[in-house]
């Protein structure tokens, strides 16, 4: 019997007076930290809520996040975190797909107002039973009338609680993957797939009970609750909240806390290596930071080696999906690194690439990533058609394209999704991206394909220029056209002040036509 919740109650007894997190001015001790989701699953088992029940959570990074999330799993319950960026009809969808029981949701703020289109998508989805507002400071009244507060919730609840008991294999999370084709679907992870994924992501970023690490990816994504949140509450170290990310924050929050551990994607990278004030000692954040990840999407080479140089500091590079808890491959320290690669399997994990018949392709050859080990999902919820799919024999089937080398690092080529096909030949836009972000001139790229009537598809650059530099998209494209295979270039470029982006920061290539 197992649950995942026994990271943060482990580490309350070790080291009860610690900061478990700072937020802002505000240090919250790992006695506190478990007190507060003691009290929070005392009131839900009040509330009646059961063993199994999903329980919906929507909160920016505050220190409320992990207090609701452990109070939901000593209840026995699962979590189904949700991005705070959601509106009413999407919380809606989630809610009604999940079969939520319950929904805890920030107040927000005046330009992010999640607690009304939060309460919105609950009134529309009457099998969901419960709403509870999370305010900015726990004894404020319920900003939206009639609705409970989690305040109310924690009233007169005893700090104290004997957690319900799980098994291994029981469903901790439902995480929904982001939707890239279709309706986003829920990934169910168990309390065994979590722990280790926690505890295997300790050794990628070498941390130890004395680190702080910075947290500015959102705790609702995947790759922030394991890789930092969980694995940060394991070893008893401290973790820096930041709600958004912003460059002069990110170094602020650095210096002013030694940061030693920080985790981002590569548009995080991206944004700090172009800030430009010098209010800040770099050299001296620098020598702090010992460990740098990046994941959720293809860091940019030239992104890689321009931040190593300024900050000296190595940028490990994974690869992973919500499916996977989430990380599937790592540069690995002791395993060196390389540039534009993701690294070898982590530990316990096998990782093969394959063609369409399942068979495994030569060292050097394209074909589709497959994974299996403890870190595979349950499947998805309510979903057997799709886990048919996903899930074949014991393998899961990522839809991503890569190749493996001689020494055993994987490299992801594209999304298969996102592969473009002009007058028959498969071009991969990450390849293209590469490519032109080279160009002095080039700040970031997007690259898709737009329907052509003539090849089918046809190879578009969407292009933020660096501060400063200009270039005309003729001048760009023949550039280009020198420095790839001629079916390769792309024929349209079109000039941006910026390219969407999700609330983890990946960039929204399907927002882009």
């Amino acid at each position: 019997m197992i649950n995942l919740s026994v990271i943060l109650e482990d580490s309350a007894r070790k080291f009860p007076d610690k900061d478990a997190f700072i937020f802002m001015d505000e240090h919250l001790s790992y006695a506190q930290i478990n007190g507060a989701a003691n009290q929070i699953a005392n009131g839900l088992q009040e509330a009646g809520i059961q063993k199994g029940d999903r329980i919906a959570l929507s909160c920016l990074n505050l220190p409320y996040f992990p207090m609701v999330y452990f109070g939901i799993l000593k209840a026995g319950a699962i979590v189904v975190p949700l991005s705070v960026l959601l509106k009413r009809d999407e919380i809606e969808y989630h809610l009604q797909d999940s079969g939520a029981k319950a929904y805890f949701c920030f107040e927000g703020t005046p330009e992010l107002p999640m607690g009304q289109e939060g309460k919105a998508g609950f009134d529309a989805t009457p099998s969901c039973e419960q709403f509870f507002i999370i305010t900015g400071n726990p004894t404020d009244a319920s900003p939206i009338e009639g609705a409970k507060t989690m305040g109310m919730l924690m009233k007169d609840q005893a700090p104290a609680y004997e957690n319900v008991l799980t098994s291994a294999d029981d469903t901790a999370l439902i995480i929904y993957t982001s939707g890239t084709t279709g309706k986003p679907k829920g990934a169910e992870l168990s309390h065994s797939n979590l722990i280790h994924n926690a505890l295997l992501s300790t050794d990628i970023t070498d941390l130890i009970h004395e680190d702080k690490q910075l947290i500015v990816l959102p705790l609702f994504h995947i790759f922030a609750m394991t890789v930092l949140m969980n694995a940060g509450l394991y070893k008893g170290a401290t973790s820096v909240l930041l709600p958004r990310f912003d460059a002069e924050a990110v170094f602020g929050l650095m210096q002013k806390h030694t940061v030693t551990v920080f985790a981002g994607v590569p548009t995080m990278y991206w944004g700090l290596l172009n800030y430009e004030n010098t209010k800040f000692d770099l050299k001296a954040i620098a020598k702090n930071l010992k460990t740098c990840v990046s994941g959720g999407a293809a860091l940019p080479v030239n992104v890689l080696e321009e931040f190593e140089k300024k900050f000296n500091v190595p940028i490990l590079e994974g690869y992973g999906m919500s499916e996977g808890s989430p990380v599937v491959t790592f540069n690995q320290k002791q395993f060196g690194k390389k540039p534009g690669s993701v690294g070898t399997p982590v530990w316990g994990v096998e990782v093969k690439v394959v063609d369409e018949n399942g068979e495994e392709v030569p060292v050097g050859e394209k074909g589709e990533l497959i994974y299996r080990g403890h870190n595979v999902m349950k499947g998805y919820f309510n979903k057997p058609e799709e886990n048919k799919v996903s899930l074949r024999n014991g393998w899961l089937h990522s839809g991503d394209v890569a190749v493996k080398d001689e020494d055993g690092f994987f490299f992801i080529v594209d999304r298969t999704k996102e592969m473009i096909i002009r007058k028959g030949l498969n071009v991969y836009p990450r390849e293209i991206e590469e490519v032109m972000v080279k160009h002095e001139a080039v700040s970031m790229v997007a690259v898709i394909g737009v329907p052509n009537e003539e090849s089918g598809e046809e190879i578009k650059a969407c292009v933020v220029l660096q501060k400063g530099k200009e270039i005309s998209d003729k001048e760009l494209i023949a550039w280009t056209k020198e420095n790839i295979a001629a079916y390769k270039y792309p024929r349209i470029i079109e000039f941006m002040e910026a390219l969407p982006m999700s609330a983890t920061g990946k960039i929204l290539k399907k927002e882009l036509s």
